[in-house]
């Protein structure tokens, strides 16, 4: 029996149509990596690098966009209105050192549920798929802390960025 809970309660249709784009982008992640394994080669290895230099670029253009490196101006310009309803988020904290967010829903996880992963493979592509967040992270000076994780059990995901 799994012990990952992963259910929408927003079901706005258009938020819905928003989600299955980004569960469309997790099934590639797996997919790739179930394909690497089938050659002998741990996703691991290579997918985490990858990840977080797609992180490493989106967060270039978010500085840009936001024209500061504050995580005040990362909330602004990524975790939006329309992000917060696609993973109906809480925003607990922010200011220019710290911004705290809670995500009750994850797309990315329904997807990996959908692809009948195990639970130690969605923790495994969820890990691989946060280096694009610490790669966001890293471009506006912070660290992110995932002390919960809904891939790994958690009630929520628990995104800490901090300077």
């Amino acid at each position: 029996m799994s012990k990952v809970v992963n259910e929408a309660k927003i079901k706005n249709p258009l938020i819905v149509a928003v989600r299955e784009q980004l569960e469309h982008r997790a099934t590639w992640l797996y997919l790739l990596c179930d394909e690497a394994r089938k050659r002998g080669l741990d996703p691991k290895d290579f997918a985490s690098a990858a990840v977080k230099r797609c992180g490493l670029m989106q967060g270039k253009g978010l500085v840009e966009k936001g024209k500061t490196d504050s995580l005040t101006g990362l909330r602004k310009t990524l975790f939006t209105k329309p992000a917060q309803w696609v993973f109906e988020m809480d925003v607990k904290d922010v200011s220019d050192n710290r911004l705290e967010i809670e995500f009750h829903y994850c797309p990315l996880v329904k997807a990996w549920q959908k692809a009948g992963c195990s639970d130690e493979d969605i923790a495994m592509l969820c890990d691989i798929a946060m280096c694009g967040d610490r790669g966001i992270g890293e471009r506006y000076g912070a660290a992110l802390d995932l002390p919960k994780t809904i891939a790994n059990g958690d009630n929520v995901c628990h995104l800490i960025y901090h300077k």
